[in-house]
């Protein structure tokens, strides 16, 4: 942790910037969830009035006055107002704004290599924040593109997309890119579920549409190993399929608690894989670190691609692509078999097969 001066710092992004950037480093340090929400929802209280209403409730002590603003996001706020760095930013800052895992195996600069991430949701489906506020992090992390995959309609649990619902984001998409200017691009993607008999629950022509689509498994996960097998064999060798997601389903940790990996012929579907260019998502989420070490190395091993994948679901998580980072380091995998690690061109080229 570094220190944090006495006296305050210079301070010229607003309040607007202090709370998004609170939020942001409370979510990446995996903070309680309600702790991230009072920051950003004041964030977004505060950012439609006139800069000159808000310095003038910070003179009258009325900011806490506003639906969503309280004691620690009004100081926030005030401290920003009158130009000094918030004291709570500060605090962060020091603790947690460095990278997230050592440099060993290379895994810094394996890091600063990857240009983007194949894997993110949004409020669309089960992810917490809009998708403008995703793609301007990303930007702001220094990615050239993200890809949004939100949720295919069987998996209602987190709010899965029927076809019209994807349609429909597909043109909040390009009003985003149009936004934007060209600096950075947000991609068209989807995480589709593999049903049981290895078909994918999305149209045929919405998939078509979709510049990458990563397939995963969600349910039915004790399913029986061949029947598991063949299920995941049949979706590697569909032609929309870009990205195998989180193989095993596997959680380590975390609130959801702890579930086994599925069981399956691990050869057989990275040998899929690697026939149908087919790229093995290492799984960037400390609760997931999916597939299992062991099964990284065998997917190495049998000459598979992969896609090191944040499978973000708010902002702050974007940043967790240093975990997989690291991980794919310790495995001696090559930057150049890693697609995120291409330009956007030769993604996009290779996602079209």
């Amino acid at each position: 942790m570094g220190d944090v001066p006495d006296e305050p710092q210079a301070y010229a992004a607003g309040p607007v910037a202090a709370l998004r950037r609170i939020a942001f480093l409370l979510e990446r340090a995996r903070e309680d969830t309600y702790k991230v929400k009072a920051y950003r929802g004041a964030a977004a209280v505060i950012l439609p009035l006139p800069d000159d209403e808000v310095a003038r409730m910070v003179e009258d002590g009325t900011l806490t006055d506003l639906p969503g603003v309280g004691t620690s996001s009004g100081r926030v706020i005030a401290e920003a107002v009158r130009g000094e760095t918030p004291r709570r930013l500060a605090e962060l800052e020091a603790a947690y704004a460095g990278p997230l895992v050592a440099d060993e195996h290379g895994a810094h600069d394996l890091h600063a290599a990857l240009r983007g991430d194949c894997h993110s949701h949004s409020d669309w489906s089960d992810g917490g924040s809009p998708i403008e506020e995703m793609a301007i992090t990303a930007m702001e992390l220094g990615r050239d593109y993200l890809v949004l995959t939100d949720h295919s309609p069987r998996l209602k649990v987190a709010r899965g997309l029927s076809a019209e619902r994807l349609a429909r984001q597909l043109d909040v998409i390009d009003a985003v890119n149009d936004h934007l200017g060209g600096a950075f691009t947000l991609l068209k993607g989807i995480e589709v579920d593999i049903l049981d008999d290895g078909s994918l629950d999305q149209t045929t022509e919405m998939l078509d549409r979709l510049d990458v689509r990563v397939a995963s498994v969600h349910s039915k996960l004790r399913m029986d190993r061949d029947a598991m097998t063949r299920r995941m064999v049949a979706a590697t060798r569909d032609r929309h399929v870009n990205v195998l997601g989180h193989c095993t389903g596997r959680l380590v940790t975390g609130g959801r608690g702890t579930r086994p990996p599925s069981q399956f012929d691990a050869r057989a579907v990275f040998e899929s894989c690697a026939e149908h260019d087919v790229a093995v998502e290492i799984n960037s989420r400390p609760e997931r670190r999916d597939p299992p070490t062991e099964l990284l190395e065998l997917a190495r091993d049998v000459g598979c691609v992969f896609s090191i994948d944040s499978d973000a679901h708010a902002p702050g998580q974007l940043d967790f692509l240093w975990y997989g980072a690291e991980r794919a380091a310790a495995a001696g995998i090559e930057p150049d078999r890693i697609v995120n690690t291409w330009p956007k061109e030769h993604l996009l080229r290779w996602a079209a097969k």
